[in-house]
């Protein structure tokens, strides 16, 4: 146990502060992220520098973005990491990630991520899927399911079709509460996510494919056939070969890129008519 790492800080409620704290599952993190001196290896909430200090060790440089002030200051002072660090102080959730990319280099992003903000930070950083090579994140378990579901699992929702629409999913171990401090109540799990260079599936315009499968799962009861009443008929979905009677939780992620295209082209030859 690498119990220096919570020493002279308290964990903070309104930041959703869990501090990892348990050796072998640290050095598994390590390994599956990989750090080489050719990455641009980029970490979101370093906290007390339980991953922060093994990955610094094996490359020159890495970049941070910390929104706790002190723990930021902390950093900047650390006598092994401050030299090594290019600390972002502030909000991940804001944050353009773009502004960190060189020219044919993409970012290494990885953290353990407060629970209350990884799946919004998630959608931030698919936007930007361009420019990452991959993503090592500490989840709650349960979001991690959620990444990976298949259809027809109750897992299965708005969170999988989006993750899967940029990303490959590739579990990497799970963590119980114990090897934090304080210990969270729930367990965790460490997914890699690998943005794809070529779409499996592309959409014609990404919001209308978020609208369709935001609308689709906020009524994940109804069939498709009313919860998208008025964007698709029955017609429409027969055409696709999308049952009408499908819940959303049946619908796949090529089924939902290909009633938003749908949707899409129809919308632009509506307003090639005019």
């Amino acid at each position: 146990m690498n119990n220096k790492v919570h020493l002279g800080h308290t964990a903070r409620k309104r930041f959703g502060q869990n501090f990892l704290n348990d050796q072998n599952v640290i050095d598994n993190i390590v390994a599956a992220i990989d750090p080489q001196n050719t990455d641009h290896l980029v970490e979101i909430g370093p906290g007390l520098g339980a991953l922060t200090e093994p990955v610094a060790a094996k490359i020159d440089s890495m970049s941070v973005v910390e929104l706790d002030r002190d723990l930021a200051e902390r950093l900047t002072n650390h006598p092994e990491l401050g030299s090594k660090l290019t600390i972002h102080q502030g909000d991940a959730l804001a944050f353009d990630f773009s502004q960190l990319a060189k020219p044919g280099q993409r970012l290494k992003v990885f953290g353990n991520l407060p629970y209350n903000i990884s799946t919004p930070l998630m959608f931030h950083l698919f936007e930007q899927a361009d420019i990452i090579e991959n993503m090592h994140f500490m989840l709650q378990k349960e979001v991690v399911l959620r990444l990976c579901a298949s259809p027809n699992t109750k897992a299965y929702g708005r969170l999988s079709v989006m993750a899967q629409y940029y990303c490959k999913m590739i579990p990497v171990l799970e963590v119980g509460p114990h090897c934090f401090v304080p210990p969270p109540k729930v367990d965790s799990a460490v997914i890699r996510l690998e943005p794809y260079r070529e779409l499996p599936f592309p959409a014609l315009d990404i919001k209308q494919l978020q609208h369709v499968v935001t609308q689709a799962f906020s009524q994940r009861r109804k069939t498709v056939r009313n919860s998208l009443k008025g964007v698709l008929s029955v017609e429409d979905m027969q055409q696709l070969g999308v049952d009408s009677t499908y819940r959303a939780e049946q619908v796949s992620l090529e089924q939902f890129v290909a009633i938003a295209n749908f949707i899409t082209s129809n919308k632009s030859k509506k307003a090639d008519d005019k």
